[in-house]
């Protein structure tokens, strides 16, 4: 497996001292989540080059702003501006082999939907939203690229909150530049078991998001991690396992011992 690092966790002002702090730190590669508002030609070269440079291999971008989440949005100019974004960052994935992802929307739901779990889509709202999976798919189509669905929880998304439904989505479209993102924290919240989940996912699980239950790094919270790395040998993934949370202390010093952690894991 391959160890990656969320960009936004790593100290740094640009990928290429980010890159080269993970380097040292024993991590493989690296996430990058780009604003848009700082996205420019120049930052596009770094990324080109960064593993020629660094050593550090970019797997996952992602172009982050306020807009993030909005696709299918009811309000036509913010629905438009975000799938201007996600357009950018499939092109950007299609030219360098590497992931990114989608959801059907992405926020802080409100009201909280307490009693209400595992809300399903209208068939015009999954036939709406499959229109524009599609549409990016077919952007990548004949790359290396990916284009990912990523459950998350019900706080933060109204629908495709387990895997299942997921999975289910990821069968219509049958698309070979589609699959899945689990996330641990996300399916910590939404699933029973979650490294029954992963077995269930099998070969569709193209890029892994790991956070405690907690949502700090893997072994701050109560998640058992021997079970979630055997499942996913089990399943013969060999992709990237990438932190997406807090680093709960000073990067410096968390960052390096959780790649000593990893690496025992994935071995």
């Amino acid at each position: 497996m391959i160890l990656c690092c969320s960009s936004p966790m790593v100290p740094g002002a640009t990928l290429t001292s980010k890159a080269e702090l993970l380097r040292g730190w024993g991590y493989d590669a690296i996430a990058v989540f780009q604003p848009l508002a700082s996205w420019n030609d120049s930052v596009r070269r770094e990324l080109t080059e960064l593993e020629s440079r660094t050593g550090i291999r970019p797997v996952e971008f992602v172009l982050t702003d306020d807009i993030y989440g909005k696709a299918m949005s009811t309000d036509s100019a913010l629905r438009a501006a975000c799938r201007d974004m996600y357009r950018q960052a499939a092109d950007v994935c299609a030219e360098l082999g590497l992931v990114t992802e989608i959801e059907y929307e992405y926020g802080p739901q409100d009201p909280m939907p307490l009693f209400d779990p595992y809300q399903q889509l209208s068939p015009q709202q999954e036939s709406d939203f499959l229109e524009f999976y599609l549409e990016l798919l077919d952007r990548v189509a004949g790359s290396n690229a990916s284009i990912l669905l990523e459950p998350l929880n019900r706080y933060e998304s109204r629908y495709l909150n387990s895997v299942s439904d997921n999975l289910r989505l990821l069968a219509k479209v049958a698309h070979p530049n589609a699959g899945l993102l689990p996330d641990t924290f996300h399916m910590s919240i939404e699933e029973a078991s979650i490294p029954d989940a992963l077995r269930a996912a099998e070969a569709e699980v193209r890029h892994v998001h790991l956070g405690d239950n907690n949502r700090l790094l893997p072994g701050n919270g109560s998640l058992d991690w021997e079970a979630i790395f055997e499942a996913l040998r089990d399943i013969g993934y060999d992709g990237a396992v990438n932190l997406e949370c807090s680093t709960n202390g000073d990067p410096h010093r968390t960052l390096p011992a959780n790649a000593g952690l990893l690496r025992r894991l994935a071995a």
